[in-house]
């Protein structure tokens, strides 16, 4: 069994407890009509590569990342060093992370927020939205394509820009033809193994359909890589364990972004 088969039997074990203690039902009746928009799509349309700054506890990969830090701090850090937008980690027992970071996360700064998690069951797009998520991550490698047609219209009903994660030639032809996503996540992370290939942007991008967004995912900490995924056409970058073990991830971030031009 894979690392991301793993991960996904836990999680439907865990979204099962959860609907338990909370049924669907009720949980829908906590979705706050009117609530302030946010649009993550929008927040990638500006010039240049686009920095989605994350929020991660931990990996299976890694382990703890930055002990000690705070949503607070970092996502504040993140929104003055030029962040477009927010990624917060939110699965629990791999990450460490949890729909709390994100609430907090969304009364700490005013940038939009993707919800980072193993999604598979429509009771997680409507926890989504009620702990003030803007976007949602579908993984294509987790989801069928019925799974990923229903999750994907569900969450564009609740107002939810959907970020669809390919990471090989099947996924991303499945992607289009099940949904035909906006916006396209290549992760040069491989979930079997959690291996990392930043080639794997490169190697997908020629096959993107013009007129998508397109962010890459994994493996990148400095501002020449960035540069370089402007010049052939992706539009944003989703960045978070260079940034969240950087003595300042702030300052670091500010490089990425080029605000600071870094060291001579």
């Amino acid at each position: 069994m894979s690392v991301l088969e793993r991960i996904v039997d836990a999680t439907r074990e865990d979204v099962a407890e959860r609907r338990r203690a909370l049924p669907l039902a009720e949980l829908e009746r906590e979705l706050a009509p009117g609530r302030e928009d946010r649009p993550f799509h929008e927040a990638l349309a500006r010039p240049g590569v686009s920095v989605i700054a994350e929020f991660k506890r931990r990996s299976p990969s890694a382990g703890e990342i930055r002990e000690g830090a705070t949503v607070e701090g970092i996502v504040g850090a993140y929104e003055a060093a030029g962040a477009a937008a927010l990624s917060v980690l939110t699965e629990t027992r791999n990450f460490g992370g949890s729909l709390g970071d994100l609430r907090t996360a969304r009364a700490a700064c005013g940038l939009p927020i993707l919800r980072k998690d193993f999604i598979v069951d429509p009771y997680q797009v409507v926890e989504s939205a009620v702990a003030g998520a803007d976007a949602i991550l579908l993984i294509a490698a987790a989801l069928s394509g019925r799974e990923l047609a229903r999750l994907h219209a569900q969450a564009l009903e609740l107002d939810l820009d959907v970020l669809v994660e390919v990471h090989d030639d099947e996924e991303l032809a499945r992607a289009l033809e099940a949904v035909d996503p906006d916006l396209i996540g290549i992760n040069n992370r491989n979930l079997a193994d959690f291996s990392v290939d930043v080639e794997r942007t490169y190697e997908l991008l020629v096959d993107v359909p013009a007129g998508k967004t397109v962010v890459s995912e994994s493996g990148f900490h400095a501002r020449e890589q960035l540069l370089e995924l402007e010049r052939v056409g992706v539009d944003a970058v989703l960045v978070g364990e260079s940034l969240m073990r950087a003595p300042d991830p702030g300052a670091a971030l500010r490089v990425l972004t080029g605000l600071d031009p870094g060291p001579a």
